[in-house]
C-alpha cells in the first residue's frame, strides 16, 4: 500500500501510522462497519473528487441501514475529504479515498448499539484495480460457486464490511483457479455483480446490466448508463443468465476502483474477439474524459479541491 501523510479520524488529522484502533474494537469481531470508495483525479485544474456527494450520502445511508450513528453530516464529511487531499499533497494521476465508520472499543457481544462509533477517512495513490494490462486487453472472469446472498439473508444495499466476506471468498476462488475476478450469481442463478464491481454486457448493440435487486446501488454503474443513453446507446436493465454471458459480444465491469475494465474470457469461453470490445473502449474513453475533467457536460460531478 502507498502510505500517505495523514488519515482523518473523528475530526483530527493523524499521522498515517498513528491511526490505529484497539484489538477488541467491536467491528473487528462482529463485522458491522460501513465503507465508501471514492476517487479523485488530477485534472487540468488540480485534483477533483468524482461524485463526492453521492458517495458520502451512500455512506450515511449504509450506516442508517446497519444502525450505526455517524455523528457527522454529509457536508462535514465532504469537507474532510477535500481537506485530507490538500494536506496529503499527492502527486499521482489519481487518489483513492476510503471513508469508514466502525464500532470501536468498549463493549463485547453481538448487541452493538452501546459500542462507540469511530469515523475515519484515508486516502492513498492506487493504480488500476485489476491491472493496467487488464484495462487494455481485458481480464479473465470466473463465475463463482459463491452466490450473492438473498435479501432475506443480508442487506446488500448497504456498503457494509460484513458483506465482503462473501466477496473475499469468491475472489480467492477465482484467483486460485487462474482468473483475475469472480462474478457472483444471485440465489435464483442470475447475474448479480462481481466481488467489488458491477456487470455490463453488450449484445447486438444493446448495453445490458442486471437490476440491483440484492446488490449495491452502484454510482459508477449509474454514470455509465447515463453516459450510454446520452451517446444514443440502447440500455436494458434486466435479469441475465450465465448462458447469455457466454455468448455476449462484449463484457466489462465498472466501479470506483475498477473504473471500466473489459473482460475477455468468462469461465473458459472467449468473449467476442477475445479483446476489449468497441463499445467498451468507447465508454471507457468517455468515462476517463469525465473524471479527468475533459468533458464539460459532466463537470457538475467533480468537486475541485483548490
Amino acid at each position: 500500500m502507498n502510505e500517505a501523510k495523514y488519515i482523518w479520524v473523528d475530526g483530527e488529522f493523524k499521522p498515517w501510522k498513528e491511526a490505529t484502533t484497539h484489538v477488541l474494537s467491536h467491528t473487528i469481531h462482529y463485522g458491522n462497519g460501513v465503507i465508501e470508495g471514492t476517487k479523485a483525479y488530477k485534472t487540468a485544474k488540480g485534483y477533483a473528487i468524482f461524485r463526492l456527494n453521492d458517495h458520502t450520502t451512500r455512506l450515511i445511508e449504509s450506516a442508517k441501514m446497519t444502525h450505526i450513528n455517524i455523528p457527522y453530516s454529509v457536508e462535514e464529511l465532504n469537507n474532510a475529504q477535500v481537506e485530507l487531499l490538500r494536506k496529503n499533497e499527492f502527486e499521482g494521476d489519481n487518489v483513492y479515498l476510503r471513508p469508514f465508520a466502525f464500532l470501536g472499543y468498549g463493549v463485547m457481544g453481538v448487541y452493538h448499539k452501546d459500542a462507540p462509533v469511530v469515523t475515519s477517512i484515508a486516502a492513498w495513490e492506487w493504480g488500476a484495480y485489476l491491472g493496467e494490462e487488464g484495462m487494455q486487453k481485458g481480464i479473465k472472469l470466473k463465475i463463482s460457486s459463491f452466490n450473492r446472498p438473498s435479501n432475506t439473508s443480508n442487506m446488500g444495499k448497504a456498503k457494509a464490511t460484513a458483506n465482503y466476506l462473501n466477496s473475499q471468498m469468491a475472489k480467492y476462488e477465482a484467483i486460485d483457479c487462474g482468473y483475475e475476478e469472480a462474478l457472483l450469481l444471485d440465489d435464483q442463478g442470475y447475474v448479480a455483480e462481481a466481488t467489488g464491481a458491477s456487470f455490463f454486457m453488450v449484445k447486438n448493440g444493446v448495453l445490458i446490466s442486471p437490476p440491483n435487486d440484492n446488490s449495491l446501488e452502484s454510482i459508477t454503474q449509474k454514470t455509465i448508463i447515463e453516459m450510454a443513453l446520452n451517446m444514443g446507446i440502447k440500455v436494458e436493465r434486466r435479469r441475465i443468465s450465465r448462458e447469455e454471458v457466454f455468448v455476449a459480444d462484449e463484457v466489462f465491469l465498472t466501479g470506483t476502483a475498477a473504473e471500466v475494465t473489459p473482460v475477455r474470457i468468462v469461465d473458459g469461453r472467449t468473449i467476442g474477439y477475445g479483446s476489449r470490445g468497441e463499445m467498451t473502449a468507447k465508454l471507457q474513453a468517455a468515462y476517463f474524459d469525465i473524471v479527468f475533467g475533459r468533458n464539460k457536460d459532466y463537470e457538475h460531478y467533480l468537486t475541485y479541491i483548490n
